[in-house]
């Protein structure tokens, strides 16, 4: 077997994938008939919509395959797929040598034929593949791979309009709907998996006086700075988000409240060098509650982010106080 090799632009190229927000999401109908309608054009049993991350390949629509939702990278044919501009095609795998012994065709799903073609973000980054398998040999010749891209171009554009509608624009970090859809998944994989995790709600402190002394225009850059010294901040498995305004929120999955805390610290740290080195006439400064989601007594997205908010507003009442 043949392992597949990483692409050379491999880092901006997983940095563009995770900046999605697609990852881990449930699957949606929008994706699902996409490969509904390859499995009918092309007669084949299964179609995938395949994203390659560091050590995967993911689907987030997998028409045919219903008991799979991930398989390793180091197995995947996607993975060699998105070395190419064009249609990666294997018309017998048992007859190729870099696949013939691949664990994938030896046993489940027992893959004979493949045809995949790289999807691209806006910016031609390859993402993944719009990819059809089956059991049995078969040829594929130029009309089939004129269908096969016009298909792979709907998903594209289906990527791109999930961002912007999951992405916050001054930002570029989850908005409402995006983490919602986001963390609704990580506490489920938490329950699942038995692992606790801790929201922290976070509201900016004295913000309107930035916007009421220095502009609107500079109350928007202070908003996009203060998120890009989350995501520099944060773990890359924690979801950031926008909520609106001056809102802000994180899910820590794999992190209890008292880890958390330690990183909210690491944050803190690094807003102050931020405020230091920045000089802009204010501070960026925040309040935060703290919730631990309890695998075992599971409350729902919209029951952490109320109680955090609850939390997060003592603490500001109380440093008004002060």
């Amino acid at each position: 077997m043949v392992e597949p090799g990483i692409p050379l632009n491999e880092t901006s190229r997983i940095a563009k994938l995770r900046s999605l927000n697609v990852l881990d999401t449930p699957p949606e109908e929008r994706f699902d008939r996409v490969t509904r309608m390859a499995r009918r054009l092309f007669g084949v049993p299964v179609a995938l919509v395949s994203l390659v991350d560091e050590n995967r390949q993911w689907f987030k629509s997998r028409s045919g395959l219903d008991d799979v939702t991930e398989t390793p990278r180091n197995v995947s044919f996607c993975g060699h797929a998105i070395l190419g501009d064009d249609i990666f095609l294997i018309r017998n795998a048992l007859a190729d040598e870099r696949f013939a012994d691949n664990p994938l065709v030896t046993s489940a799903p027992h893959i004979r034929f493949y045809a995949g073609m790289p999807l691209r973000s806006a910016g031609g980054v390859k993402l993944g593949t719009l990819c059809l398998l089956d059991t049995k040999p078969r040829d594929f010749d130029a009309d089939d791979a004129a269908a096969l891209r016009d298909l792979a171009a709907m998903v594209e554009d289906e990527l791109e309009a999930f961002q912007t509608a999951t992405t916050d624009e001054l930002t570029a970090i989850s908005n409402r709907r995006g983490f919602l859809q986001l963390a609704e998944y990580g506490l489920s994989f938490c329950v699942r998996h038995h692992q606790p995790a801790t929201l922290a709600f976070i509201d900016l402190d004295g913000f309107k006086p930035v916007n009421d002394k220095f502009g609107h225009a500079e109350g928007d850059f202070a908003l996009a700075k203060f998120a890009e010294v989350m995501r520099n901040s944060f773990r890359s498995t924690d979801l950031c988000a926008r909520m609106g305004g001056d809102e802000f929120v994180v899910l820590l999955t794999g992190a209890n409240e008292q880890e958390a805390e330690v990183v909210i610290q690491k944050f803190c740290l690094q807003l102050h060098d931020y405020n230091a080195q920045a000089r802009r006439g204010y501070d960026l400064a925040f309040s935060s509650g703290l919730v631990e989601f309890q695998p075992s007594d599971p409350q729902s997205v919209e029951g952490l982010l109320a109680a955090g908010d609850a939390k997060m507003y003592l603490l500001k009442a109380a440093k008004r106080r002060h």
